[in-house]
């Protein structure tokens, strides 16, 4: 298939495009470099051994879009997203505009092209505080942070658009807490400012860029106080998104967790990472953060069922992983 993935040179979008490769896809990627880098694009070739048509440009810019679109393109993969949760919270506005006004801007460019294939790249997030774990698609959906709402709405804007659309056909995958990074190590995370996510903070501690870690709470009612997490291998994601896209072609709209459907506390995630590192991780408890729950992680079984999809990578090789990537680039791509 010719597949354009907008953010295709994001962290999650970086590790995709190379297994689509790999896996025989004609990909073209479109990104606009917020959070990411032109050398990502290179290492995607090298790493898949294949051409990488890559265009510079902005989700919202719809003509752009058809333009592509227009270009015998089979089905699109949709990262392109603002994804800071506190960045959130102190610009809503500027995430609402960039997130659900530019899923409507490439929604009407497929519409316009007559592309009706569509991956997205989703968040657990929709699911706020949740009632009971493990977390099924069917729990309540109730957002508790502007990011976490711009991802409801645009579930929401693509459901509505398959209900008019009989051939529009949607996939739409909420993933939980993506971590680690390529087997070579030459494609990782990369985040801007300080990380938003425990796993790169660690990795952080660990290669001497920050003196600790701040812990926020350790009185939950889990196994070592600390908050439980489903932690799921950004490899295993990847893989995710290319069964997805197998799928497509049938109508409607599919939603599926992708997690490892099993919790690690923030120690036992600190506990892992010094093993693989070799490195100690200084840490301090600080107060909890206001909307964080105790404990939180997926029942993945739909996307078995329904792609035959199930996490392959523990918390282990997660660590090692990122720390192959996070030792060789201490300062990410400008290493």
């Amino acid at each position: 298939m010719k597949v354009l993935v907008c953010g295709g040179a994001g962290y999650i979008g970086s590790h995709t495009c190379v297994t689509l490769l790999e896996h025989g896809h004609d990909v073209v990627i479109f990104d606009n470099f917020s959070n990411s880098s032109q050398v990502v694009v290179d290492r995607i070739g090298e790493l898949s051994g294949a051409s990488v048509r890559f265009v510079r440009g902005d989700v919202r810019d719809q003509d752009a879009l058809e333009t592509l679109l227009a270009d015998g393109v089979d089905a699109v993969i949709h990262f392109a997203a603002l994804k800071d949760v506190s960045g959130s919270c102190q610009q809503p506005l500027v995430y609402f505009e960039n997130n659900i006004v530019g899923t409507i801007a490439l929604l009407h460019a497929m519409q316009s092209a007559g592309v009706k294939n569509l991956v997205f790249s989703s968040s657990a997030t929709v699911y706020g505080e949740p009632e009971a774990v493990p977390i099924t698609e069917s729990a309540p959906l109730r957002a508790t942070n502007p990011y976490g709402l711009t991802k409801l709405v645009m579930e929401q804007v693509i459901g509505e658009l398959c209900k008019t659309d009989p051939e529009f056909s949607a996939i739409l995958l909420r993933y939980f807490n993506p971590a680690g990074a390529h087997p070579s190590g030459h494609i990782g995370e990369d985040p801007n400012g300080a990380p938003s996510n425990l796993l790169p903070y660690v990795a952080q501690v660990a290669v001497g860029l920050r003196d600790r870690l701040d812990i926020f709470g350790n009185d939950y009612p889990t196994r070592d106080g600390t908050g439980v997490r489903d932690y799921i291998h950004v490899m295993d994601l990847a893989d995710a998104h290319v069964k997805a896209l197998q799928k497509l072609g049938q109508g409607g709209c599919v939603t599926l967790n992708l997690g490892a459907g099993r919790g690690h506390s923030v120690l036992e995630v600190v506990s892992a990472f010094e093993c693989a590192s070799g490195r100690r991780v200084p840490y301090q408890f600080v107060a909890r953060r206001h909307g964080d729950v105790a404990e939180a992680w997926a029942d993945p079984s739909r996307a078995e069922k329904i792609l035959g999809w199930h996490a392959q990578y523990n918390l282990r090789r997660m660590c090692e992983d990122a720390w192959r990537w996070q030792s060789g680039h201490p300062n990410g791509y400008r290493s």
